[in-house]
């Protein structure tokens, strides 16, 4: 007997291949922020943000292994979104060829995560910040049987949460925080003690929306259940 958690992780992992497979880079929806004087804001600064880039590592789905989604909480020592909870990721630096370099070095400097341990997929479309980057997120899929160091400097913890809840958009929830004296619309995900928020959320919950428009709207014209 196929186990009901098992077939709903396997179905998230096949959705997220299958968008990338119909998605293309020239077409994508930049990523919105939740409120929309945040969206404003950003936009009103994009011709001075510096390119920066994320990895979303993505864990294989096996039989007795629910596909995860690795996340890292970033150190309370840094300058910025000390002890918030991120995708791996950073600037882009001259060295690097594009944001696929960009997001495979950093990743690999946070975490230890080899480029070679990882197959790009796609991407997503791009998520202005008003704190002054201009972030492209890239989509990776990995082993399940990885082990990762966490950089000292940047990263305090390194943990996993499962796709099927990451894909999940009745997970999320909405809340506020105070950004330029004013209180802000921003998205959550809860994960045991984790609390995911504010880009790192916003990310997730586009590609939630992605997959579920995209892939959704296959299956009904194709008549796929």
């Amino acid at each position: 007997m196929v186990n009901k958690d098992e077939t709903t992780s396997a179905s998230g992992y096949e959705s997220l291949l299958k968008y990338f497979s119909l998605s293309e880079s020239s077409t994508l929806e930049p990523i919105a922020h939740l409120d929309e004087e945040i969206n404003e804001i950003a936009r009103e600064s994009e011709h001075t943000l510096r390119r920066a880039a994320v990895l979303l590592p993505i864990t294989r789905h096996q039989a007795d292994y629910e596909s995860r989604l690795v996340l890292t909480v970033r150190s309370e020592n840094l300058n910025s979104h000390a002890g918030q909870i991120s995708l791996p990721g950073g600037t882009q630096e001259q060295q690097d060829q594009d944001e696929v370099a960009t997001a495979l070095r950093e990743t690999e400097e946070e975490i230890g995560l080899q480029a070679h341990h990882v197959e790009v997929i796609g991407r997503l479309g791009d998520l202005p910040l008003p704190s002054g980057f201009h972030v492209t997120p890239i989509v990776g899929v990995i082993e399940s049987n990885l082990s990762f160091t966490p950089s000292p400097v940047e990263v305090a913890d390194i943990f996993q949460v499962p796709l099927k809840l990451v894909l999940d958009m009745t997970a999320y929830s909405h809340s506020t925080m105070t950004f330029n004296n004013k209180p802000r619309k921003i998205l959550e995900l809860h994960y045991e003690d984790y609390r995911i928020w504010g880009a790192t959320a916003a990310i997730l919950y586009h590609l939630a929306r992605e997959i579920s428009n995209t892939v959704g709207d296959v299956k009904a014209s194709t008549g796929e259940s």
